[in-house]
């Protein structure tokens, strides 16, 4: 251990979350219709599986770009070969095309403001290491936020401290006391990021919402990132709002703010291709463009793979059509989870895209306390048998509820999970409690301002430490 760096052996990436542990616990005893029904069913994991049909049928459909071939001739060699880490313009063009078609043309883009990178993973952390030394982020979160913002940059996240009160969302007052909170712990706040749509809550931002945090960026003279990695799986009204929309539309194009508004996008969601690792920044400032392209040399897309999805991307027949079945298929799946738990007394939060729900399960846990629902959490993970990352690992600040996937799995293994859960739900001799749920936010009213930012929001439990 002394060999190695203090980078390798801190504790700061956040594997040690309850979010990542239960990965883990699934990856032991894996649910399998056949080999293991028994096994744990993976709802902790948002991938779209919904529409590989879709893509399989326009590979076979299109043998040159499936085979990498141009008008029937091998490109193999060409493609093999060193590219510059600008990315080929070809797939550049064809993504901005996609980006603004998901957003019904209401905005476009210029794929010179364009950055390349392995996944949006790549692409957050890029644009931390950018600007950032804190970052003002709502919660609840994503939990991979804390590795990919945090881990290698030594940035810091600042909680916006959202509650269910008004369905999670982003107030003034939330906005101004997280960022004087910063202040009073000597923390340079460089901007906010957010997720639209957010992941866990599959919510998208209001307009109101949106204009709120342009001129909350404007007056402080920050940045804005949008994670819009999830646009395109906006699956019920209201419909997507990009925060180019807001931008044009308020009449800040080619003023400072227009400079310091960022997007992040990948394919991994709206396409369902995670493994292909397919991110992009778009930035009009063009510093922070040379910066990141510079930066994305440490995690290129395959020149293979920029090639054949150029080529899908190109094919605008398909992307209609896909991105309307696919957007069917999500509303389908979504209700019937919603139905389905509905059934056995469990809500959940009003969404209208994503590939999860915000689950409220916070009338089964035996007190309001986040020791209660991770005990809730290991009941649902060892004995029902599913895996679904509580709230706690998403920095929520009311225990007791849940993110559940849904698109990552066929209609009978969904089925098979709301099944389980309802049995549990039945033979469950918990007792709800009564306690006034606002309590757990109200126990922080009288700390340190240095201790109230982050008590709740560094919450982490080992995965055998039952008592903390």
């Amino acid at each position: 251990m002394k060999l190695l760096s203090e980078k390798a052996t801190c504790n700061t990436h956040g594997q040690d979350s309850s979010y990542f542990l239960g990965w883990q616990e699934y990856e032991k005893n894996p649910y399998d219709e056949i080999h293991n029904p028994k096994g744990i069913i993976q709802m902790g994991l948002a991938e779209n599986q919904l529409s590989f049909d879709l893509l399989e049928s326009w590979l076979g459909q299109n043998p040159d770009a499936a085979g990498f071939k141009r008008n029937g001739e091998s490109i193999f060699r060409e493609l093999a070969l060193f590219q510059d880490y600008n990315g080929l313009p070809a797939f550049k063009n064809a993504l901005v095309k996609f980006m603004a078609e998901i957003r019904g043309n209401k905005v476009s883009f210029d794929s010179k403001n364009l950055v390349l990178t392995a996944g949006a993973t790549s692409a957050n952390e890029t644009l931390m290491f950018c600007v950032a030394d804190a970052f003002l982020l709502p919660t609840p979160y994503y939990p991979g936020f804390d590795r990919d913002l945090k881990w290698r940059t030594g940035a810091e996240i600042v909680p916006i401290q959202c509650t269910s009160s008004n369905g999670f969302r982003i107030t003034e007052f939330a906005l101004e006391e997280s960022y004087r909170l910063a202040k009073n712990c000597n923390l340079r706040v460089k901007g906010v990021l957010v997720a639209n749509p957010s992941n866990p809550l599959g919510t998208t931002l209001t307009r109101n919402e949106l204009e709120l945090l342009v001129s909350f960026v404007a007056e402080k003279g920050i940045h804005l990132i949008s994670d819009e990695i999830y646009s395109g799986t906006v699956f019920n009204s209201p419909k997507f709002v990009s925060v180019m929309e807001v931008l044009i539309e308020n009449n800040y194009m080619y003023t400072e703010v227009w400079d310091r508004v960022h997007i992040v996008y990948s394919l991994s969601k709206d396409l369902g291709l995670p493994g292909f690792r397919i991110g992009a920044i778009y930035s009009n400032d063009d510093v922070i463009v040379s910066a990141a392209t510079k930066m994305s040399s440490f995690g290129l897309i395959s020149s293979q793979t920029q090639y054949l999805l150029s080529a899908m991307l190109s094919d605008k027949k398909f992307t209609k059509k896909y991105i309307s079945e696919n957007q069917k298929r999500l509303k389908e799946r979504h209700a019937m989870l919603v139905k389905g738990l509905k059934s056995t007394g469990i809500s959940c939060l009003e969404s209208n895209a994503g590939l999860f729900c915000w689950v409220d399960m916070r009338h089964l846990l035996k007190s309001n306390t986040f020791e209660a629902e991770i005990e809730l959490w290991k009941k649902i993970v060892y004995e029902v048998g599913l895996n679904i990352s509580p709230g706690s690992s998403c920095h929520c600040i009311e225990p007791g509820w849940f993110r559940a996937c849904f698109a990552n799995m066929s209609e009978d293994t969904l089925n098979l999970a709301i099944q389980r859960i309802k049995n549990f739900v039945d033979s469950s001799d918990m007792i709800g409690t009564n306690v006034d749920q606002n309590n757990q936010t109200n126990q922080n009213t009288s700390m340190s301002p240095k201790k109230k930012l982050f008590s709740k929001w560094n919450f982490r439990l080992s995965f055998n430490d039952r008592e903390r």
